[in-house]
């Protein structure tokens, strides 16, 4: 796990792209960036909140301070696979993340309140001390498969695809990407531009042509309002009722 950074300070920035927008950046985007050693890939998601969902309705209030918790894996989990855990934070515009990397095992280990030897001791009770302040539990599963790229001559640029946004309430469990429904209604590609500081003159260039323009998106908080809310509404009346 050497090459794996678990810490992140940065801005990102999000777009909405039709399939023809993305057909015509692609040409100029292939002249300053290349694509990531592992290509077309899927990323599965575990989304932790109260039972209430009070993370992601402060963080769609838009404060200036926000945070989430999820568990992430790239591909389908195999024993000897890594699992991260991780803080997700965003102040005054920038982002930063804290995580930890280790077995699937050895993650339910540490949500059970275990301490793992291998991984930074710092981290984790920052980890468990969110986990258990909060009262946060798992809430929703949601995967995509993601082309990511970086930027021949600066590597801290990272430009990352999303297709088929999809999500689950039920099975959550990081192993299974399948049985899971769209959470847009259309066959929108979200793009994410990572950077350490100012999008490159040539980037800000190119969108500005192709009428393609930052927009506040989360998947969680879209996930949230488009499908969960409703759900949840339904439950809580149900129980006030009995």
């Amino acid at each position: 796990m050497s090459n794996i950074q678990y810490s992140f300070k940065r801005y990102e920035k999000k777009y909405l792209l039709t399939e023809e927008q993305l057909s015509r950046l692609m040409p100029v985007l292939e002249k300053y960036m290349q694509p990531e050693e592992y290509g077309l890939h899927t990323i599965n998601n575990i989304y932790f909140d109260t039972e209430d969902y009070q993370l992601i309705r402060n963080s769609l209030s838009k404060p200036p301070y926000k945070e989430k918790f999820r568990l992430r894996c790239y591909g389908v989990p195999e024993e000897t696979d890594t699992v991260f855990a991780e803080i997700k934070k965003k102040f005054d515009g920038i982002v930063y993340k804290r995580r930890i990397a280790a077995s699937p095992k050895e993650i339910e280990k540490f949500l059970n309140g275990e301490t793992l030897p291998n991984a930074d001791h710092q981290t984790q009770r920052e980890l468990r001390w969110f986990l258990f302040s909060h009262e946060i539990r798992p809430q929703v599963f949601i995967a995509y498969e993601r082309m990511a790229y970086f930027g021949a001559e600066d590597s801290t640029l990272r430009i990352t695809f999303d297709r088929n946004i999809r999500y689950r309430t039920d099975n959550l469990i990081l192993s299974r990407s399948d049985d899971a429904s769209p959470i847009l209604d259309d066959d929108r590609i979200v793009m994410e531009v990572k950077i350490s500081d100012a999008v490159p003159l040539w980037l800000a260039k190119e969108l500005s042509r192709l009428e393609i323009y930052p927009v506040s998106f989360s998947k969680y908080g879209t996930c949230y309002e488009k499908h969960l809310v409703k759900q949840f509404l339904i439950e809580r009346k149900a129980a006030i009722s009995c």
